[in-house]
């Protein structure tokens, strides 16, 4: 049987699936396979980036479902992002249409601008100087979240927010806005818990999505003795104690914190264990226990951001 995932009720009143499938470096020829699997085992949200270079692989696993009669698309909840160098206002419309092309559906639940850090606007991604260091661009992302808000008038993203964007950032936005962001996508696990920033989203009725819920052990820059949360012998100890893998001590830690996990896996019995999750709490004691995990321990720099005036994690507390 599929585990029932609960909702969270966004601002607008929307619903959000309470944990999605995260596709950040799931390989073109992994992804398809993985989404199927995915909508299979229950997961209902699925989340995306023009930027993962794999939309159109995931639109092919969305697409062979709804053929199946698994799901219908209003069944999904699908996010996408908008990266760094498409942040000029007249670009996100082309873009966000870039996306629903790739993916093979009408409309987004959800697109957030993925980085308050506007480079070089153009068809190259992360433009370099000669020097090797990125080329910024001076777009404002308050003007890229007016065009946000026009794209959600016009249908093609039911609900607009932001991703990785520290407090200032996001109260200058929320100042600003006609229509608030519905979340702010950020890594959270618990080396780097972000419980200053989700009590202050939740002042504002915005719900944190976390991205590399379990640490991102596969990104590309760890090195062989940075600490690996799956694992930490005390979560090892507290996952014998459910009898639940460490992964999901993990993820349920981070639902009981009330944000939202996207793991990313492409293999078929992680993905099936990383949804069943809501059959269990955990006990206030062992939730004291992965509260002293935190260490600021982030693990996404956003190098390439590193000398822009709005990089999120440079001058800011959170």
């Amino acid at each position: 049987m599929t585990p029932k995932v609960p909702n969270v009720i966004l601002n607008n009143g929307k619903l959000m699936p309470a944990l999605g499938l995260g596709t950040w470096k799931s390989k073109p020829g992994e992804v398809t396979q993985a989404v199927k699997d995915a909508i299979d085992a229950g997961y209902r949200h699925l989340d995306c980036a023009l930027y993962y270079l794999n939309e159109e692989e995931v639109g092919a696993g969305i697409k062979a479902k709804i053929n199946e009669g698994v799901v219908k698309r209003e069944d999904l909840f699908i996010t996408s992002k908008l990266w760094c160098n498409l942040m000029r206002p007249d670009l996100v419309e082309k873009t966000i249409k870039r996306s629903l092309g790739y993916l093979g559906v009408d409309y987004l639940d959800l697109y957030l601008i993925h980085w308050p850090t506007a480079f070089k606007q153009g068809d190259v991604y992360t433009p370099t100087g000669p020097d090797g260091k990125t080329i910024y661009g001076d777009v404002d992302y308050v003007d890229t979240w007016k065009a946000f808000e026009e794209i959600h008038k016009k249908g093609l993203a039911k609900s607009i927010g932001v991703s990785n964007f520290n407090k200032r950032q996001l109260t200058r936005i929320v100042e600003n806005a006609t229509i608030k962001p519905v979340t702010n996508q950020v890594e959270c696990h618990p080396y780097l818990n972000q419980k200053k920033l989700t009590a202050f989203c939740k002042s504002l009725d915005i719900v944190v999505t976390a991205y590399s819920p379990l640490g991102s052990p596969d990104r590309p820059w760890a090195k062989p003795d940075d600490p690996i949360l799956v694992k930490e012998p005390k979560i090892l100890e507290i996952a014998a104690k459910y009898k639940k893998s460490p992964a999901q001590v993990i993820l349920r830690y981070l639902h009981q914190l009330g944000v939202v996990p996207v793991p990313k896996s492409v293999t078929k019995s992680r993905i099936a264990e990383n949804i069943d999750i809501f059959d269990f709490e955990l006990a206030a004691s062992d939730v004291a226990v992965l509260d002293t995990f935190h260490c600021n321990g982030r693990v996404c720099q956003h190098s390439e951001g590193a000398g822009h005036p709005e990089h999120p994690f440079e001058n800011d507390e959170y």
